[in-house]
C-alpha cells in the first residue's frame, strides 16, 4: 500500500506503516527529524504528481496554530493591532484542511485537536486520547475520516496530571513542553503519539 504522510517532519506515523511492509512517505516544509523517506516541499507536489501511480492512503496533520479554539482570544478586536492578519490565516488554515480532505486520494485520515473546523467545515468522525492507546496522557484529539473506520482502542492507561494548589489540572505532556526552547516546544506538541500511530498502521493496513 502506498502511504503519505502529510505535514509529518517526526517520522512516527511514516514509520509505523514501513515496519508493517508498506511504502510510506513523510512531507513537510522542514526536515525529517529521523532518517526516512521523506519530502521536503509542498504536500501537494506529491497527490498531484501525475508520476506516483496513485496513493492508496493519505494521514495528514495539517497546522493547527490558527484553527485551535485556544486561539481564539487572539482573534478579539482588543488584539488586531498585534495580530492584523489573524482571520485572513484562519481562513488559508481552513481553506488548507478542506483541500487535503477533498483530494483525489481515495482514503484519508486528518487529525486536529480541538478548533474551528467543526463548525466552519465539518465536525470530525471521532475524538480520540493517547490514554486510549497505551500512552497514559489527556490530548482531545479529532480525526476527520475519508472512506476509513473509525480507531478502536487498544490500551486504556489511566492519563497522568500535574495538579496546581487551586484545584486546576494539566497533562504532564504538555507541562513537560515548557521547558524546552520554541522550535523544540512546537515540535513536541504536534507529534503523535506511538500508541495511536501503530493503531492506525495495525488497523488500517489491511482494509479491503
Amino acid at each position: 500500500m502506498k502511504v503519505l504522510i502529510a505535514c509529518e517532519y517526526s517520522g512516527t506515523v511514516r514509520d509505523a506503516f514501513i515496519k508493517r511492509g508498506h511504502q510510506a512517505i513523510s512531507c513537510d516544509i522542514l526536515p525529517t527529524d529521523v532518517p526516512g523517506p521523506h519530502y521536503q516541499g509542498d504536500v501537494f507536489d506529491l497527490i498531484d504528481d501525475r508520476n506516483s501511480n496513485g496513493w492508496d492512503l493519505m494521514i495528514a496533520h495539517p497546522p493547527c496554530t490558527y484553527l485551535t479554539v485556544t486561539g481564539n482570544k487572539w482573534m478579539k478586536p482588543e488584539f488586531a493591532h498585534r495580530f492584523p492578519d489573524r482571520h485572513k490565516q484562519r481562513q488559508e488554515a481552513l481553506e488548507f484542511f478542506k483541500r487535503l480532505f477533498e483530494c483525489n486520494i481515495p482514503r484519508v485520515c486528518l487529525e486536529n485537536p480541538v478548533g474551528v473546523v467543526s463548525t466552519m467545515y465539518r465536525k470530525p468522525t471521532q475524538y480520540i486520547h493517547p490514554w486510549q492507546f497505551g500512552d497514559p496522557h489527556s490530548k482531545k484529539t479529532g480525526l476527520w475520516l475519508k472512506n476509513l473506520p473509525a480507531l478502536i482502542p487498544t490500551k486504556i492507561v489511566e492519563p497522568q496530571f500535574h495538579a496546581y494548589k487551586d484545584g486546576r489540572k494539566d497533562p504532564v505532556w504538555h507541562m513537560d513542553s515548557m521547558k524546552l526552547p520554541p522550535l523544540e516546544r512546537m515540535k513536541f506538541r504536534s507529534k503523535t503519539f506511538q500508541g495511536i500511530a501503530d493503531a492506525m498502521a495495525d488497523q488500517w493496513s489491511n482494509l479491503p
